[in-house]
């Protein structure tokens, strides 16, 4: 290959360009992003960010040296518009083409919206603008903050207002928050961490409408309860970049359709991170997005599957001053065993726990609040155990193929 093109100048985007300098490739090297910013770490905007513990350069994921051995043209400030039917060429909305011999996917997702949405005050927090605008807001004096969604960003992103000393209330459609991540005993464990700060949580309820004219003044949920609020973060999930390879020759199904090694239905085109459905199942995990490259950009200068992408979910939060962290692939029906520490009347321990799940005798996932070092070994046990597994078996350089 001469020229390999990266669309998106995200985490994976640029762990993608690295792993192609450090496995050989030394022809041109694209780089093409939709924000104007060079590659930044997203973490720590609902986190260190937003409470004033981090600026802008503790975001960044690169620096000029890195930069210059990278050696990459980047293409900042504009986004991809189209690839051809034979994936050679990537079209750009400001009228541009690149022609190239191979193609890395790493255009991420985008945050969800509520209808309505378009009020002052109303934020979404996934990208650094997204953060400057809402840390500006927070920082204004003290507000009513509603955070629609439970997930791990809505509830980083309470965490971040309680502490900033503002009255938090978090809305959960579902009858508790995150329940398809943990099950429901655990997740119900995890739940109390949000009135242990004192911040509000509704369940069962979702946003029937945002009142205010020009800026947000209240959410009026589907149970009749109405909440005031000066300031609303939705944080609903995220929606796949996709729509730009509408029309060519990839799969999409809420992201691009790659194999176990991140290839696509063309051999030329990867796709990795957040846009990326590997083997069935799309992660939003920085794990994810910068362990997946590796194996991508060896099967894409390859031509073919030579490498899994495949390894041990893993994802970590941090919440009212307590990390959780998962390893594992949790089902429904798995038996919750508590092997450190404990749970009182629903509430973690102040030391916190770890709780195994276990399934058919075999530990199947665990999660620890607080417990890193036994969380840590019990990953490790983990990936030990999966790597003894038979492999899945590759067929074909796509999803064709399987």
């Amino acid at each position: 290959m001469r020229t390999v093109t990266v669309v998106g100048a995200s985490l994976s985007g640029l762990y993608a360009a690295r792993e192609l300098r450090a496995q050989g490739f030394d022809g041109r090297l694209v780089v093409v992003g939709d924000e104007p910013h060079p590659p930044y770490d997203r973490p720590p905007l609902s986190k260190e960010f937003l409470t004033g513990r981090a600026d802008e350069e503790d975001l960044a994921l690169t620096d000029a040296e890195e930069t210059a051995e990278l050696d990459a043209d980047w293409l900042l400030g504009v986004r991809a518009r189209g690839l051809d039917a034979r994936g050679r060429t990537v079209l750009l909305d400001d009228g541009r083409t690149v022609s190239t011999d191979g193609v890395v996917v790493a255009t991420g997702a985008s945050a969800r919206r509520l209808k309505g949405g378009g009020l002052a005050g109303v934020h979404t927090l996934r990208t650094l603008d997204d953060a400057r605008a809402l840390r500006a807001r927070l920082t204004r004096g003290p507000c009513r903050v509603v955070v629609v969604g439970g997930g791990f960003v809505g509830a980083e992103t309470a965490s971040s207002c309680a502490a900033l000393g503002h009255a938090v209330t978090v809305v959960e459609a579902a009858a508790m928050p995150l329940v398809p991540h943990l099950g429901a005993e655990l997740a119900a464990v995890c739940a109390t961490l949000h009135g242990r700060a004192g911040v509000g949580l509704v369940t069962g309820a979702s946003v029937a409408a945002l009142r205010g004219t020009a800026a947000v003044t209240g959410v009026d949920l589907t149970d009749g309860r109405a909440l005031p609020a000066d300031v609303v973060i939705v944080g609903i999930g995220a929606t796949p970049n996709t729509a730009w390879l509408a029309g060519s020759p990839l799969l999409l199904n809420d992201g691009v359709l790659c194999d176990d090694g991140c290839v696509t239905a063309l051999a030329q085109v990867v796709a990795v991170g957040d846009v990326a459905r590997v083997g069935g199942s799309r992660a939003e995990h920085w794990t994810s997005a910068t362990q997946q490259p590796r194996a991508a950009v060896r099967n894409l200068l390859a031509g073919r599957t030579l490498e899994s992408a495949r390894s041990v979910p893993y994802f970590w939060s941090d919440q009212y001053g307590s990390r959780l962290q998962f390893a594992g692939r949790r089902r429904d029906g798995d038996t919750v065993r508590i092997t450190e520490g404990g749970i009182a009347g629903g509430t973690p321990d102040v030391e916190g726990f770890l709780a195994r799940y276990e399934r058919d005798g075999r530990t199947t996932a665990v999660l620890a609040v607080d417990r890193p070092r036994p969380f840590m070994r019990a990953r490790r046990e983990l990936a030990a155990e999966e790597a003894g597994m038979t492999p899945v078996t590759v067929g074909g350089a796509g999803p064709g193929g399987r």
